[in-house]
């Protein structure tokens, strides 16, 4: 079968990332998060006192992306590639809450936006990759030869996003949650730069009431049956 590039765009907390990841250890393909990438330009910028609740010091960051390293690296004791700022593994610490409030703010930077594009598409020149994130479809990989758009309702992906959170130990509420994920919706889809929207020819998935099996079957289907028209 020959290689192709799957996008995988949608709001966030629906699974993207679960789904896109269990893809492409199937298919033997690279798979790239780019809101990884985001979260870690995030971490930084938190890290170094330049964004907090209070205030948000854009300049300062943009005179610090070329010194930034975003990767990804796999870890020899799970064989999964896990996000790498600098050499350093921050897989954990990019996702906090503190992380998520800030994440679509750096997102929305023509400047962070530009470096981390240029990035995910040197990644892809070789394809057989999987990348999910907001704008693949759309504007990272327009043409690539699957595009899937995913989503679910508010409630559910907070639901799901706040029993993760739960689980890893933080202190949080329901509440903060669904506001989060509410906020995050608002500025993905209104920023200037690459909002998230679907592309024309993307497939809806809307998994509010759809398992990780399930989901994860009607994609692999559809994913071997462009590949076979590739051949």
């Amino acid at each position: 079968m020959g290689k192709i590039i799957i996008a995988i765009d949608g709001h966030s907390s629906t699974g993207k990332s679960t789904v896109a990841k269990r893809l492409a250890e199937a298919l033997d393909y690279l798979y790239v998060d780019t809101g990884a990438m985001y979260r870690a330009v995030t971490l930084f910028a938190l890290e170094n006192g330049l964004i907090d609740d209070s205030q948000q010091n854009f300049e300062g960051l943009k005179s610090h992306l070329d010194d930034l390293d975003v990767s990804f690296q796999r870890n020899p004791e799970t064989g999964q590639f896990q996000i790498h700022l600098n050499n350093e593994n921050v897989e954990n610490r990019i996702r906090t809450l503190d992380v998520s409030q800030q994440v679509s703010k750096i997102a929305a930077i023509p400047e962070v936006r530009e470096k981390l594009v240029e990035q995910q598409q040197r990644m892809g020149v070789g394809k057989g990759m999987v990348m999910d994130g907001r704008d693949i479809g759309t504007v990272v990989f327009p043409k690539a030869e699957l595009k899937l758009f995913m989503t679910a309702s508010a409630e559910k992906r907070a639901q799901r996003r706040y029993k993760e959170l739960v689980e890893r130990g933080e202190e949080v509420t329901y509440d903060e949650v669904l506001k989060n994920v509410q906020e995050r919706d608002h500025l993905d889809s209104t920023r200037e730069t690459s909002p998230l929207r679907k592309a024309g020819d993307a497939i809806v998935f809307d998994n509010s009431d759809m398992g990780l099996d399930e989901q994860f079957e009607r994609v692999l289907c559809l994913a071997q049956q462009v590949m076979e028209k590739g051949l």
